[in-house]
């Protein structure tokens, strides 16, 4: 191994955006320094079940080099496997992963990326502080803040950031009390859209233009999480920013999301090429200046480390900002705004990856020096 520094790579999960943490894996694995850093892919399987793979000294080809789908739900079947199964990896073993350099199996840094539930809440963030691994990005706090849109909203709030108006209410609310629901979202008036609380990528989101559509759009985000949250429709810009750090974060030049589809939605951010990404985004140098104040202030607010990309509201009207949410696990597929916003910011994707490793170190580091009583 000699002086290299060993990332475990960790993608796929039990989450509706597994797909894209696939692609997000394979463009991250493209873009390391195989001189400075090798791999270790770890591969959670849709049901939830860990596949280790070799050690990576060279990029992969294809997700089909990152991706182990078993023909059972037995551990050790070998049938068309793609990457020899190691095992089922167990938490305990996970945990034997840390430990003095030199050990052959000693892992310096995680790298998670898992978009969405289990991988982005802050659930595997609790499992690497428990092995005490240093990992890649938000801790658990800022992590379970940054996925619940219900409870980042809040948090928002009490920094005395701008928001649309929202709504939200459980499925048990909601089936208790389906008519008290609508009604207080139609507080809010039409269109409005519709958005599991804890879930990315556009996954489950509709706009609803009236009663009808707007009981179909909840029944369709209640399929992805047990919280609804419902926001008010404004004719705006989408505009996001990068921000990078961990005590002194710092902001990309803005971009914008530009779509011919109604919404930015699954299909428009991953599959039919109808959006386009202009950066830096064409607006007054006031306006970029506060976005990226805004997105630091977003950042801090959630206590968040290493890195998120916050997504702003610019309304046409008379160009008021909004902070929409902020995302601690943004993509970094060739598709991504996150990385594509630092290299116009000037930091390429590999030192954006560089910088990203030293961030995790830094912030275990500190935890680290912490006392938590006992022996």
């Amino acid at each position: 191994m000699g002086n290299k520094i060993r990332v475990g790579l960790v993608y796929g999960g039990r989450s509706g955006e597994h797909e894209v943490s696939l692609q997000t894996a394979l463009a991250v694995s493209k873009a390391f320094d195989y001189d400075k850093y090798e791999l270790i892919p770890f591969y959670i399987t849709p049901k939830g079940q860990w596949r280790s793979g070799p050690l990576l000294a060279a990029p992969p080809a294809s997700v089909a080099q990152l991706q182990y789908t078993p023909q059972s739900d037995s551990a050790s079947s070998t049938d068309n496997a793609i990457l020899p199964v190691l095992q089922g990896i167990t938490e305990s073993e996970l945990v034997q992963t840390s430990g003095n350099r030199g050990d052959a199996g000693t892992i310096d840094v995680m790298f998670p990326l898992l978009h969405g539930t289990f991988g982005e809440d802050g659930t595997i963030q609790g499992l690497f502080e428990m092995a005490g691994l240093p990992y890649v990005g938000a801790g658990v706090l800022a992590s379970s803040v940054g996925m619940d849109k219900v409870m980042m909203k809040k948090m928002f709030a009490q920094a005395g950031l701008p928001q649309v108006g929202y709504r939200y209410f459980i499925k048990h609310h909601w089936q208790k009390n389906r008519e008290q629901c609508v009604e207080n979202v139609e507080e809010l008036g039409y269109p409005c859209f519709v958005k599991p609380a804890n879930l990315g990528s556009s996954v489950g989101v509709s706009k609803a233009r009236n009663r009808e559509e707007l009981i179909a759009a909840v029944d369709e985000a209640l399929r992805y999480d047990r919280k609804v949250i419902v926001e008010e429709f404004i004719d705006a810009r989408e505009i996001e920013v990068s921000v990078l750090g961990n005590d002194e974060p710092r902001a990309s030049v803005p971009g914008e999301v530009r779509t011919s589809s109604e919404f930015y939605d699954y299909k428009a951010k991953y599959t039919d090429g109808k959006s386009e990404m202009v950066i830096p985004a064409d607006i007054p140098p006031e306006t970029a200046e506060a976005v990226r104040f805004m997105a630091v202030e977003a950042f801090r607010s959630i206590d968040g480390s290493g890195l998120c990309r916050a997504d702003f509201f610019l309304r046409r009207s008379d160009g008021a900002l909004f902070i929409n949410e902020v995302n601690t696990l943004p993509g970094f597929t060739p598709y991504s705004m996150y990385p594509l916003m630092w290299k116009e910011s000037g930091l390429s994707y590999r030192e954006l990856l560089d910088t990203l490793i030293q961030l995790a170190v830094e912030r275990h580091a500190e935890r680290q020096s912490l006392e938590y009583g006992g022996e």
